[in-house]
């Protein structure tokens, strides 16, 4: 008989990705959150014109959709709102907060679903319930306390609808802030903040439909067989009908080799796959920017080379001359750029660094796919910049099959901020609130993610508001954000299910349970459909079909009304009116956007609309009208060369990155298994010439310690060692049990958000290896 393997191992994973290993886990998951067979023909509806949008990630959805719009993580997410499991009063009633503290995140996320709000009682260290208008007039109560408005933050989640977003960030603004910290701010900020200086607007510039007519896909610093899977079912139509693709990311990702789609049955039959990327170029982490100007560079030479010998050059020097501005000056910058600063900072050899310029010179019609891989680090605004500075020099901007595709995390995290969920609006935002509702909005920037923290540190901000997510866990320097939130006068938590950030309570705190995107939203006798953003700018609308978990849940649009209600009254905006009917909410939201013209009209069709973008139709929204080159250097100053000049070759760079099992915070399971990783977390991939260089094998424990100029020591302890292919002197770990060694002020310039891809790090043996041996 075969032994059954340890609970936690490593071991290689050499199938596809998806295939019937996903659909395992599909049925491992229903059965895991004792989801009712009532409840699996959800799945036929979701991401389906008539049904609701994935609460997992922001993938787009074709027009004609097929019955089979899910993927193995957006059951998981469905799972985890459909479970059967309950979270009463009475399992607060039989657990101390201490207690719960010591569990684990997953051990949190499936005791189930919350049913009842909660208030936390500090003499019992327990939470109670409490009635809905008690909450609201508790919130109230702290709120016109505050002497300054400015003294408070409501934190947004990706998951947010259209018209909650709209109607919290009227009712904060009205209220007298701009201090909006939102997910945006962790992970595409840098999108966000690059691109409006290069194409004008910081949205990608690709539909769905352009992949049907791209030749050419540079996919950096993704992993979408785990961050959006169904993006795997277009790669694999690409490359079917000879699409080149190329995955630029330190790790070689399983779903990045070869997938086997689950929605095609001869696959599934013959267990055969469709092989994804042709090639695969693994820069250092941090290296992508140098990387980037590295093929602008030879993209520069080989024109010129091209024109003196009285051959057409490779620019497109219509598009140049016609839609852009700055090219000169970016050219001879390049010309005047040292390879050798260029491959050493990328990583990546010069006959690599060739022979990928060839697929960029050679394709007619190229995309260029990014997440989070590009984002966290220090330079991540001028990586971006430099991306669309690459492409504007083939003008592969705006037109059919080509352009610039950000692909977004957290399924309405693009909505929220269309939606105002910004703590930098611009004045013509600001002069369209004053226009049609009648106030004078706050003027001056609030706090992002890592200046509300500070500010809860420094005494600034008392009263803290998360709308979803969990925001303990998802931000940096975690024993930090404990102190922060533990600081305030009021914790309040919007959410479904059970997440540490609940346990971080401040001197009164209460978590307020949550409609799920799969339920049933009825308001006044009427179901109510939500809208969300997707990627690539398309607006839908989604209906939930499961009943409630709870019948006493709210849904955020009402939570927030009621909110707004016993905070400011309803004299100059009724807001249970707008909870009672989110058409009005809709209206609403056209008077102050004009891409909203006719948003109900619009949105009722089958698949929703398409939001303009400029920079898609040539459109250039910037100062000089035009798109504009962006000269930027190769920066030496970064904390990773100051950590490396003071410590050498022992100096390692460490990424944070999710789990297979994991979507955001949210961890589903202890498996990684593209990875080949069962049964654990807290794991360090390691280059096998790094283990040699430490004199570490192996398998053994190590603690990591963060180096940072500010005193701190920041500790995570007991990591087993993995050896991956990873670039020499890169480490990889999961998040967010190493979100703690992410110093709270690294953050991308230009853009606040924290550099989760480059932390400066050290190793050293842990004491206890006895579970190593």
């Amino acid at each position: 008989m075969q032994k059954d393997k340890p609970e936690g191992h490593i071991e290689p994973y050499h199938h596809a990705a998806g295939g019937w290993g996903a659909l395992k886990q599909v049925a491992i998951n229903l059965v895991r959150e004792k989801v009712s067979g009532g409840n699996y023909k959800t799945l036929l509806k979701q991401n389906q014109p008539d049904g609701f949008d994935c609460p997992g990630c922001a993938w787009p959805d074709r027009e004609h959709a097929s019955t089979f719009e899910f993927c193995e993580n957006g059951v998981k997410a469905v799972a985890a709102e459909a479970t059967s499991k309950r979270v009463k009063p009475a399992f607060f009633a039989a657990h101390t907060v201490a207690e719960l503290l010591r569990q684990s995140d997953y051990a949190l996320e499936q005791h189930g679903r919350l049913t009842d709000p909660m208030v936390y009682d500090r003499a019992s260290d327990k939470y109670l319930p409490i009635a809905w208008d008690d909450a609201f007039a508790l919130i109230a109560r702290h709120l016109k306390a505050l002497p300054d408005p400015n003294q408070a933050a409501f934190y947004t989640s990706g998951r947010t609808g259209n018209e909650a977003a709209f109607l919290f960030q009227l009712f904060v603004r009205m209220y007298g802030t701009n201090n909006f910290p939102d997910c945006s701010n962790m992970c595409h900020e840098p999108t966000s903040r690059g691109l409006p200086g290069t194409v004008g607007i910081g949205k990608g510039t690709v539909t769905l439909e352009d992949f049907e007519h791209a030749d050419t896909l540079l996919i950096f610093g993704q992993n979408p067989a785990t961050n959006h899977p169904r993006m795997l079912g277009e790669l694999r139509d690409c490359a079917k009908r000879g699409a080149r693709i190329v995955s630029i990311n330190p790790l070689r990702e399983r779903g990045l080799e070869r997938f086997t789609s689950p929605a095609h049955a001869l696959e599934m039959l013959t267990n055969s796959s469709t092989t994804i990327s042709t090639m695969f170029v693994q820069p250092t982490l941090g290296g992508d920017f140098a990387l980037i100007k590295a093929l602008a560079k030879r993209l520069v030479e080989r024109d010129d080379e091209a024109i003196a010998a009285g051959q057409a050059g490779l620019l497109d020097r219509a598009f140049i001359a016609e839609h852009t501005s700055g090219f000169e000056a970016f050219a001879q910058d390049l010309r005047a750029q040292s390879w050798d600063q260029l491959i050493a900072e990328s990583g990546v050899p010069r006959a690599q660094i060739e022979e990928l310029s060839d697929v960029y010179i050679n394709g007619k019609n190229v995309i260029c796919t990014w997440g989070m891989g590009l984002t966290q680090h220090k330079g991540a605004v001028a990586t971006i910049q430099m991306l669309s500075n690459l492409m504007m020099m083939r003008g592969n901007i705006g037109r059919k099959g080509a352009g610039l595709c950000p692909v977004r995390g957290h399924s309405n995290v693009q909505g929220d901020r269309t939606m105002g969920i910004e703590e930098k609006p611009t004045k013509a935002f600001l002069d369209r609130m004053q226009k049609v509702f009648d106030f004078e909005p706050p003027r001056e920037h609030g706090y992002d993610v890592v200046e509300s923290i500070q500010a809860m540190l420094d005494g600034k901000v008392k009263v803290f508001f998360g709308m979803g997510g969990n925001f303990a866990m998802a931000t940096p320097d975690t024993p930090l954000t404990f102190d922060a939130l533990r600081a305030c006068d009021l914790t309040v938590h919007v959410a479904t299910k059970l997440n540490r950030s609940h346990l971080i309570v401040g001197k009164e705190a209460l978590i307020l349970p949550t409609l799920g995107r799969t339920e049933i939203d009825m308001q006044n006798g009427v179901p109510q459909g939500v809208t969300v953003e997707d990627s690539m700018s398309m607006v839908h609308l989604s209906y939930g079909m499961n009943q409630p978990a709870s019948d006493n849940l709210l849904s955020e649009t009402a939570i927030v009304a009621r909110m707004a209600h016993a905070t400011l009254g309803s004299d100059k905006v009724d807001w249970n009116a707008y909870a009672g009917d989110y058409a009005t909410i809709r209206d609403a939201v056209a008077k102050v956007f004009d891409d909203f013209y006719d948003f109900n009209a619009r949105v009722a069709k089958p698949g929703g609309f398409h939001l303009k973008v400029a920079s898609r139709e040539r459109e250039w929204r910037t100062a000089s009208g035009k798109a504009q080159f962006v000269v930027h250097a190769v920066d030496t100053d970064t904390p990773i060369h100051r950590a490396r000049a003071i410590h050498g070759e022992r100096l390692m760079v460490l990424m944070t990155a999710r789990s297979h099992d994991q979507y955001n915070t949210t961890i589903y399971g202890m498996d990684d298994r593209y990875r080949g990783v069962f049964g654990l977390r807290r794991v360090v991939f390691i280059n096998k010439d790094d283990l040699a260089l430490l004199g570490m094998r192996n398998g053994q424990y190590v603690d990591m310690v963060s180096v940072w100029d500010d005193g701190v020591e920041r500790r995570a302890e007991r990591f087993v060692l993995v050896e991956y292919d990873i670039p020499r002197g890169c480490l990889g770990a999961y998040f967010p049990e190493t979100n703690g060694l992410i110093p709270l002020h690294s953050t991308a310039d230009g853009a606040g958000t924290p550099m989760s891809k480059s932390i400066p790090v050290l190793l050293s043996l842990s004491t206890d290896q006895s579970a190593a041996e």
